[in-house]
């Protein structure tokens, strides 16, 4: 009998799923072939004709799955078809056509792969993923030439296995069939694991090997998927079987447990509440976020407004949106971050001068010096959408007092032109983000003047530890609980309180029970999290008591590393 393979890959969109797997498939596109010099006009015409299709199958597609119910998701096919209209993509074909005699079919999905490896190698996860979107436009338009269908088929419940999945694949394909991906390429930020996530599909990215495993174990083979875990199973045992089975039936009463408490306090055993609240990237965030307990918002990313789009959003757009997420919260607090890009996060309309660490140059806040308006813009938006709601905005990268004196000079500016052209607005409290060391170490410089600050330790750690985000040889590194971070979150407690300046912590930090328990220990009284970590951590709280985290977290400060700190804490971590 043949032994189950097992690969590990990287969780992408949680659950689990069990099924045969499959090869999705689409006719090849036919070879291209070569065209007459006098030909090349009507062949460009030809492309842009096949372009002006493709951009409105994916208008189309996108309506289609807004009609769903998904409007975030519905954005993710909107800037398709604008890359579809993209002069830079036609004329790239244009030139092959021109200088190369490539017939339309050809010239388009190589134009479409040159701009696919410029974004593949910018070095950031994000562009990266964007490159499978861009190649997935061109081969769209190409089909359109070559007259053959767009989409793919799937006869029967499966696993699909593939290197890499486009958005419109993924949306397209039948979900009562579609039980799982599994790809050897990818991340967590493509598009077709946004969409796994949004559309509850296991998924797990990132597994090397997989296809060779799968067809080695011949048509038909049962896998098994932990989205959550990152686990692959080929050929599953019947041990194997009953235990991904177990773990399903595990994942549905974990489930239906965290629903039923989830409108119970995070109090600790002596009596200390803790405010738990939630981190979202979109309006569509907010339900699930509700739904699992959340009592506010304390990092809104509004990134999503910003990107993948050819001019930026308008005051009105913004406005619209934080409205739509302060509603859902129905009188809880909502903190809105301003906006978060730089030379890792091109944008069109914003141009950025390329740098060599663009973690360490201008982006954010330091946007402001250039370009005030952008941040105005939002600032106006967030007073107006705060009549829906409390509301209170932050602003990432502040490294000193100057920093702190800009954005509340620009908030002022903000409110004051609303006003003077009578446009009702609410009350917004104006707080900054403590990712840079020297913002803590020169707190008391500016505290004073702010309503809230909030820890964000996942730039935090990077700064402190001088360890790239990204870089995955670093791992062993990354942990936020080293004894050098914790002395600088307590340093942020004992000047908060000084001051009297409301703290709170928003980073991943917060989403792991260990370190959020730290947390409480350190003087920290909210928490900020993906709404999927709110059950673990309020278990966790509940569960202990005040006095024997404060004292943890006192030892953690002369610990040696944060193994030594992970260990004290797990220690007390229910089991």
């Amino acid at each position: 009998m043949r032994e189950p393979t097992r690969l590990q890959g990287v969780p992408a969109a949680p659950g689990i799923a069990i099924g045969p797997w499959a090869r999705v498939g689409r006719a090849p596109l036919p070879t291209g072939g070569k065209i007459d010099p006098a030909d090349a006009d009507a062949e460009i015409e030809r492309a842009r004709a096949a372009a002006a299709t493709a951009a409105e199958e994916l208008d189309a597609l996108a309506a289609q799955v807004r009609d769903g119910g998904h409007e975030d998701e519905a954005a993710i096919f909107g800037a398709a078809a604008e890359m579809a209209r993209d002069p830079a993509l036609l004329d790239g074909a244009a030139e092959h056509i021109r200088s190369e005699g490539m017939d339309a079919i050809a010239a388009v999905p190589a134009a479409a792969g040159s701009i696919a490896d410029l974004l593949a190698g910018l070095g950031d996860e994000l562009l990266a993923a964007r490159a499978t979107d861009v190649r997935d436009v061109g081969d769209r338009i190409a089909r359109i030439l070559a007259g053959l269908p767009r989409e793919a088929t799937l006869d029967v419940g499966s696993i699909v296995v593939a290197e890499d999945l486009s958005p419109a694949l993924t949306a397209t394909m039948p979900r009562e069939r579609l039980l799982g991906i599994v790809l050897t390429g990818s991340s967590p930020t493509a598009h077709a694991a946004i969409l796994s996530r949004a559309y509850g599909i296991p998924a797990v990215v990132g597994t090397t090997g997989v296809i060779e495993a799968v067809e080695a174990a011949g048509a038909g083979a049962v896998v098994s998927v932990d989205g959550t875990s990152g686990e692959v199973v080929i050929a599953p045992d019947d041990a194997t079987l009953a235990d991904f089975q177990a773990r399903a039936e595990r994942a549905r009463v974990a489930g239906d447990r965290d629903r039923a408490e989830a409108h119970e306090p995070a109090v600790t055993r002596d009596g200390t509440e803790v405010a738990l609240v939630a981190n979202i990237g979109s309006p569509a965030d907010a339900a699930g976020a509700v739904e699992l307990g959340a009592r506010g918002v304390g990092l809104f990313r509004t990134e999503f407004l910003f990107m993948e789009r050819a001019t930026p959003p308008t005051e009105d757009e913004q406005a619209a949106a934080y409205t739509e997420a302060i509603a859902a919260f129905d009188g809880d607090p909502v903190t809105i971050r301003l906006l978060d890009v730089g030379g890792d996060k091109p944008i069109p309309y914003l141009p950025i001068a390329p740098e060599e660490n663009p973690f360490l140059g201008v982006r954010a806040l330091r946007l402001a010096v250039d370009r005030p308006e952008i941040f105005v813009t939002q600032l106006r938006a967030c007073y107006r959408a705060a009549v829906a709601g409390p509301v209170k905005v932050m602003a990432p990268m502040v490294a000193d007092a100057r920093d702190a004196r800009r954005l509340l000079e620009l908030a002022a500016q903000a409110r004051d032109g609303l006003t003077a052209e009578g446009v009702p607005i609410g009350d917004v409290l104006i707080g900054v983000m403590l990712e840079i060391p020297s913002a803590i170490l020169v707190a008391d410089s500016y505290f004073g003047d702010l309503a809230f600050a909030s820890l964000g330790t996942n730039d935090l750690t990077q700064y402190t530890l001088a360890v790239d985000r990204g870089n995955p040889a670093l791992e062993s590194y990354r942990d936020s609980l080293h004894p050098a971070v914790l002395r600088l979150i307590r340093a942020s407690v004992e000047a908060a309180d000084r001051s009297g300046t409301e703290l709170s912590v928003c980073g991943e930090m917060a989403g792991d029970p260990a370190s959020a328990l730290a947390l409480v220990g350190l003087g920290i009284r909210s928490l900020s999290m993906g709404a999927t970590s709110l059950p673990a951590v309020k278990r966790a709280i509940r569960a202990t008591d005040l006095a024997t985290l404060e004292s943890a977290a006192t030892a953690a400060l002369d610990d040696a590393s944060a193994v030594q700190v992970r260990a004290r804490f797990a220690e007390i971590l229910p089991a």
